[in-house]
């Protein structure tokens, strides 16, 4: 028997064995076999146990709130997540578009090699969003026959071409500077260029803590990684405070040394952001997320082992597919009934998982192998 909860209100509860309907639910897992078990909790608020985000209020204000079953009534959390997204996404690009504005002009003003490092690098930034924004877009989009899973791999798809916007831009960095190591140029209004340091780290480091925030609180790999890129270019544009005081001390080759280095920075974040982009495609997640799935397993009344337990990523949300074990004698019904309590306790303490498929297995008697007919397939 195998029941799927899914968390995207209107995709209703599906039962593997043939009597799956769709239902319109608070939480998306309003059984086939005409058992409400609707609750309207988001899940899409990141991970609240580990941060501490005001849980006990929101357990409050749980107890004496009406509860709603109605998906009509509040907004999905996959929406809701992607809505997050690309507020931040706009916002971060106005900033960074701004940035670059500034810094373009000090640049044809003064000439420095390591500020037009810091420049392109910001410009780079502020582009990685437009990827970002079409995969948020299309991720929103319902699952269908073809893509039964949903679009939310589309992210992971934008987290390559952000990974390689880095790439291109650590390029023209290094170049650029190499190429003013072997014909150095003398550099003007010094004072300026130190000013466009100032201003490129501000505004980068906001953009940073804005995008690892929100990325993290609604699981986007992409979206952090996006923010990591934008931590780096924070302290490169510091670095080019480095190199305007060389050049006003008179060490006019400070300028490309500065430059070589914001390069070597960009290098790093690339490393960073495709390792994590690297993951997602993977299918890869923390495993203390399988101890934690195994667990609250262990604890719901009626299962008597776990077996497999595998999650992944698709998009910012969580899937996990699990066996758990039973008493043999037990109705379908009452086996059914456990699947449900186990996947219940699994969306609800899981942070950011969204949907969970349960299998239940006979458990005994001792002599009975239930898959045997399996064994050449496994």
């Amino acid at each position: 028997m195998r029941t799927r909860h899914d968390d995207e209100h209107g995709d209703g509860h599906e039962d593997r064995d043939g009597h799956g309907d769709d239902h319109e639910s608070g939480h998306g897992h309003e059984s086939g076999h005409g058992q409400g078990h609707g609750h309207g909790h988001g899940h899409g608020d990141g991970d609240r146990r580990r941060q501490g985000d005001g849980r006990g209020w929101r357990h409050f204000w749980h107890g004496i709130a009406p509860h709603s079953h109605d998906s009509g009534d509040k907004l999905d959390a996959a929406l809701e997540s992607s809505s997050r997204g690309m507020r931040v996404l706009v916002v971060s690009f106005a900033v960074l578009m701004a940035t670059f504005a500034v810094q373009a002009v000090i640049v044809a003003l003064s000439g420095s090699v390591a500020l037009l490092g810091d420049t392109l690098h910001n410009l780079a930034d502020a582009l990685t969003a437009v990827p970002l924004a079409i995969a948020f877009s299309v991720g929103r989009r319902a699952a269908t026959r073809r893509f039964t899973y949903g679009y939310g791999r589309a992210e992971d798809l934008a987290g390559i071409v952000i990974v390689l916007i880095i790439a291109a831009s650590a390029a023209l960095a290094g170049y650029e500077a190499v190429t003013r190591l072997l014909d150095p140029r003398d550099i003007e209004a010094v004072a300026w260029v130190a000013v466009a340091g100032v201003v490129g780290f501000l505004g980068n480091e906001w953009v940073a803590r804005y995008r690892i925030k929100v990325g993290r609180e609604i699981g986007s790999a992409a979206l952090v990684a996006d923010g990591l890129h934008a931590r780096t270019d924070g302290f490169a544009s510091l670095a080019v405070l480095l190199g305007a005081g060389g050049v006003a001390l008179g060490f006019p080759i400070a300028d490309p040394i500065v430059g070589l280095l914001i390069t070597v920075a960009i290098l790093f974040v690339l490393r960073d952001a495709a390792k994590e982009i690297y993951h997602r495609l993977m299918d890869a997640v923390d495993p203390a997320l399988v101890d934690e799935a195994e667990r609250i397993l262990r604890a719901v009344d009626g299962v008597e082992r776990v077996g497999s337990v595998r999650m992944r990523w698709i998009g910012h949300a969580l899937h996990a597919e699990v066996d758990i074990l039973v008493r043999h004698d037990l109705t379908v019904v009452a086996a059914h009934a456990v699947a449900v309590r186990a996947e219940h306790r699994l969306i609800h303490e899981v942070p950011r998982l969204r949907a969970a498929t349960v299998h239940t297995d006979p458990y005994g008697p001792a002599d009975a192998d239930h898959h045997a007919p399996l064994t050449a397939h496994r």
